[in-house]
């Protein structure tokens, strides 16, 4: 493959731009493909891939929201190339102590005073991940089959054993279609999760479905990946989140219980969670204990984990992706043993929905159903999984709106919502979301809401707090960003309410009266 001299970040934002601008599933593999294609080197090649899906090579660069909300005056000319770009987040992430917080600013606006406003745009997008321009995971693996020439089973099998679609990428710029080969599965070496899709409810979910099917418990931890292998007889472990970071040395007991698996290697596939009295902690509280970077053994006493597995992706030298469930969960249960999720096989949907209320009543989130006759389809959503849990609905208040990207691009978005304080006569925000939005409610709100404008920022258009809009959402967790002490989980819109007013929309209480008998928060807590 041949490079150019060199890759400036206004090619990706323009082909961002011109992704976001297409619904064509064809013409948005083109357009990645040949960016990709333009790349510098492989490491362009790889960074070039991060970008156009959206995402970022540092996990974390220490720049928050509100840093971007003011940014200088946009360079007239493109210099600034992606190797530039990567390199500057890069030192931003590294920053830390006394002074990190202006070192980081300083960076930071040397950084955009170079990037044209276009680049800018892109940029702010990429580092607050609303890089919403419909390049999923599956296209840009399309992309990267089409730009290299290289069979497209063979690049998702890579893909599926690999950290990153972009370390496939740079893979094949380094190697060709050799470079494949460097990615097998390995114990100690992380594999992408499948993911489940969802169903209202068991009998949806288990519809179409003549055969037994296994109902798991879905509890609301962290999604854990757990490898273990054994070098010259030392037995080693490493653990994995759902986004493949390592967390081995936070989670000592759960290390703990892997080493003493009769098994000499493994890959296993669970969740950790802290339980209190047989119950588990909202999840913000597991998460919090698994992402905290303090002294473990002091964590551990005070928030103890519990692990549970529910799939074998390899055990002792042999690989499992790609048999059935019902084989890879029989051989899960000879090593897991006491550590096994809940679970139920079963045809009977009454018998499902049974399980499902007694996985509520103890406290989980609700129930997976899994089909027996399929392989683990790694970093895959589909029919194998479907996650059956309960929704939440609030009528809330529309605050303000934020310009939409890429094939929003000219449409008001991302909504900031908002329930009503009876003692004050204000209202509190509780959240945003631009999930559940057809194409014509886009087009309605944005004309809706321009309507209902008071004032307006670079980014967003703050309106009359009149229109009511109906969510949905998975639950409530603790929160130091909004004024009410809670914020919303995983919201995405259901309808607006013409019909009711916003002096009818849900109060305050209400939602902390749900906090409560969620667990968010404790029994007479007013936050």
């Amino acid at each position: 493959m041949r490079f150019t001299w060199r890759m400036l970040l206004s090619s990706l934002a323009d082909a961002s731009r011109d992704v976001g601008l297409t619904r064509s599933r064809l013409a948005k593999r083109r357009i990645i493909a040949q960016a990709i294609r333009a790349a510098h080197s492989p490491q362009d090649t790889e960074i070039a891939a991060l970008y156009l899906s959206g995402t970022l090579r540092q996990r974390r660069t220490g720049v928050g929201w509100r840093s971007l909300q003011s940014l200088p005056i946009p360079a007239a000319e493109a210099t600034l190339t992606i190797t530039e770009v990567d390199h500057a987040l890069e030192t931003m992430s590294r920053l830390e102590g006394p002074g990190s917080t202006t070192r980081r600013r300083d960076h930071l606006d040397a950084l955009f005073i170079r990037a044209t406003e276009r680049e800018q745009e892109f940029l702010r997008g990429l580092m607050t991940g609303e890089v919403r321009q419909g390049a999923l995971d599956g296209v840009l693996l399309d992309a990267i089959a089409e730009a290299f020439a290289v069979p497209l089973a063979e690049v998702r099998r890579a893909a599926m054993l690999g950290a990153s679609s972009a370390s496939v990428a740079r893979a094949l710029a380094e190697d060709g279609v050799a470079g494949l080969d460097r990615f097998r599965m390995t114990p100690g070496s992380p594999v992408r999760p499948m993911l489940a899709a969802s169903a209202p409810d068991v009998p949806a979910a288990m519809a179409d479905r003549s055969a037994e099917v296994a109902v798991d418990g879905k509890l609301d931890g962290i999604r854990l990946q757990a490898h273990l292998s054994t070098e010259e007889g030392e037995r080693r472990v490493r653990l994995f989140t759902r986004s493949l970071d390592d967390i081995t040395s936070r989670l000592p007991e759960v290390v703990e219980v892997v080493l003493d698996l009769p098994a000499e290697s493994a890959i296993l596939d669970g969740e950790a969670l802290v339980m209190r009295d047989g119950r588990p902690v909202p999840f913000q509280d597991s998460a919090a204990r698994t992402a905290s970077g303090a002294d473990p053994e002091a964590l551990r006493s005070q928030w103890p984990l519990t692990v549970m597995f529910f799939d074998a992706l390899h055990i002792d030298g042999a690989d499992l992706i790609d048999l059935p469930a019902r084989d890879r969960f029989a051989a899960l249960e000879k090593v897991a043993g006491a550590y096994l999720v809940p679970r139920r096989v079963t045809d009977d949907v009454g018998e499902a929905e049974e399980f499902a209320k007694e996985m509520l009543s103890r406290g989980h989130e609700g129930v997976v159903i899994k089909d027996l006759d399929l392989p683990y389809a790694a970093g895959r959503r589909g029919a194998g999984w479907v996650k059956v849990k309960p929704r939440h609905t609030l009528d809330l208040v529309v605050l303000a709106v934020e310009w939409g990207s890429g094939r929003r691009q000219g449409l008001l978005s991302n909504i900031h919502l908002g329930a009503r304080d009876p003692r004050t006569g204000g209202l509190v925000m509780l959240g945003k979301t631009f999930k559940g939005m057809t194409d014509e409610m886009l087009a309605w709100q944005t004309e809706r809401f321009l309507e209902l404008e008071q004032s307006r920022s670079r980014y967003a258009v703050h309106v009359r707090p009149e229109q009511v809009v109906e969510i949905a959402f998975d639950g409530l967790q603790r929160s130091r960003r909004y004024p009410g002490g809670v914020a919303l989980r995983f919201a995405r819109v259901l309808r607006y309410r013409d019909d009711k007013s916003a002096a009818e929309a849900d109060t305050i209480d209400t939602v902390l009266d749900l906090a409560r008998t969620m667990g968010v928060l404790d029994e007479g807590s007013e936050e």
